[in-house]
């Protein structure tokens, strides 16, 4: 990607002062595309490049090379969720180069999971890495996947809550959650939850600011309509809008994990929009129509796409209770993403949800 000429950016700047709601070059294009085509999955991708890869053509990115950058990481154990494919995968290969203890390759496939881990020992042979088979719409099997950690060790410095499932249609998961919001946010936050004890512990012992909560989310939360998230029937709205709450509880937990637990620098990142399987997934003529016409202004590569998350994991200076667009730039978010009784809200919703079964 080039960043464009300055005519482009006078332009973009002219298109925006003429564009009202939010109007500001970095959401140009979202309110654009939002007024000419009203479609769920469109406002999904208008969202996703309305902020990150806009952002970063005006230069507030911060300059990370993954190989040259992310320190010798001796001594970490670490989990990725979602590691058999896209960003999560790409995630363990880039963390497993500089020498950790151990990963975790968090994977509700092993068969996958294998496929992943083979690719990667290709790649860093001398790695230490394990499959951890976890599905993060069962509780159970979240449950399972903490008690073999606690087994092996008796530290986690780095939790990245990468899993995500987006676009699908009603269903709920094993425990009765509307399946985005229960995959997204309810099985990372009881995993979360189980992991906090030790990782609160390793807190203890490691050099500030080292021990992190990375929680995955996207700039689609921002078809969130009012309340934020309908805690009364998380079923409600299209796919894409149950997408979008689940993704903003991705935000405001990080937030509130940030606030009680000051030990550990807990923070949400958005990817930016990173052509993974969920465009794949699609199987949208419109959508196909919209990456060929925008993919120069917002498609990244998953080399690319990872590199928020890892800054995230692994750089100094990084401060909690942020949502970080690509890369490291702070305090993105719509406004139920700054709402902190919303934050508040969630939180208390969700230990009570949690403790319901007994956690």
């Amino acid at each position: 990607m080039q960043r464009p000429k300055q005519g482009t950016k006078a332009l973009v700047g002219a298109l925006c002062k003429t564009t009202p709601c939010r109007a500001s070059p970095e959401n140009f294009l979202f309110n654009i595309v939002k007024r000419i085509t009203p479609s769920a999955g469109i406002y999904w991708f208008s969202s996703n490049i309305h902020s990150s890869e806009i952002m970063w053509w005006w230069g507030n990115s911060i300059k990370f090379d993954p190989d040259q950058d992310i320190g010798d990481l001796q001594g970490k154990v670490i989990l990725v969720t979602g590691g058999n494919s896209g960003l999560g995968k790409e995630t363990v290969l880039r963390l497993a180069k500089h020498n950790p203890k151990c990963i975790y390759l968090g994977t509700r496939s092993l068969e996958r999971g294998e496929a992943a881990l083979d690719d990667i020992k290709n790649e860093t042979p001398d790695s230490n890495i394990r499959l951890l088979e976890i599905d993060m719409a069962s509780f159970a099997s979240i449950e399972s996947a903490v008690a073999v950690i606690k087994a092996d060790f008796d530290r986690l410095d780095v939790l990245i809550n990468n899993a995500g499932i987006s676009n699908l249609p009603p269903d709920v998961t094993k425990d009765g959650y509307e399946l985005q919001f229960g995959t997204n946010h309810m099985g990372h936050a009881l995993l979360t939850k189980l992991l906090l004890p030790t990782m609160l512990k390793t807190a203890e012992s490691a050099p500030a600011g080292a021990v992190r909560i990375v929680n995955i989310s996207s700039d689609g939360h921002y078809h969130t309509t009012a309340p934020g998230i309908n805690f009364d029937d998380l079923n409600l709205g299209n796919n894409w809008a149950r997408y979008a709450q689940s993704k903003l509880a991705n935000i405001l937990h990080a937030k509130a994990l940030a606030k009680r637990y000051t030990t550990i620098v807990s923070v949400a990142v958005s990817p930016g929009t990173v052509r993974t399987s969920i465009f794949e997934k699609m199987n949208s003529p419109v959508m196909n129509i919209l990456i060929t016409l925008f993919g120069w202004a917002s498609l990244v590569t998953i080399p690319e796409g990872c590199k928020n998350q890892l800054w995230a994991a692994t750089a100094p200076g990084v401060e909690p209770g942020f949502y970080y667009w690509p890369i490291g730039i702070k305090g993105g978010g719509n406004k139920f993403a700054r709402d902190e009784a919303l934050e508040e809200k969630l939180w208390e919703w969700t230990e009570a949800e949690l403790a319901k079964h007994g956690y």
